[in-house]
């Protein structure tokens, strides 16, 4: 009982980066599978990708399929997108300006496109 008390404050502590002049809170945003992936470079990509890696996150307003669409690439190759469901907020956080990193967080090799990249969505600066 005392670890699993324990285990829970160590991850109720909020995440923290440290930069030269100070540290700095980042807040997750979200966590989503990568939509899309079968259909752009993210097949062809998929051994090079590590955990870890950075993804940016491209707003697509004029996406004839999706207002709200943001876009997912990585080292300048779209390899997916946000999924529908999960981009109201991203889209209105990168309409703002406001400051997000995105990154890889897990690899799975699936048949399942779902399920082959998840990724992590921060914001390092406050959320309006």
């Amino acid at each position: 009982m005392l670890r699993l008390f324990f285990l829970s404050f160590w991850l109720a502590l909020p995440v923290r980066a440290e930069s030269s002049l100070a540290a700095e809170t980042r807040v997750i945003v979200q966590t989503s599978p990568l939509a899309g992936f079968q259909h752009y470079a993210g097949r062809a990509l998929f051994p090079l990708l590590r955990v870890g890696d950075r993804l940016d996150l491209i707003r697509e307003p004029d996406n004839p399929f999706d207002p709200r669409a943001v876009r997912v690439d990585w080292r300048g190759v779209q390899i997916g997108y946000a999924p529908r469901m999960d981009n109201i907020d991203l889209a209105r956080l990168l309409d703002r300006g406001g400051g997000l990193e995105a990154r890889i967080l897990h690899l799975e090799v699936s048949r399942d496109p779902w399920r082959r990249i998840l990724f992590e969505v921060v914001a390092t600066e406050p959320v309006q």
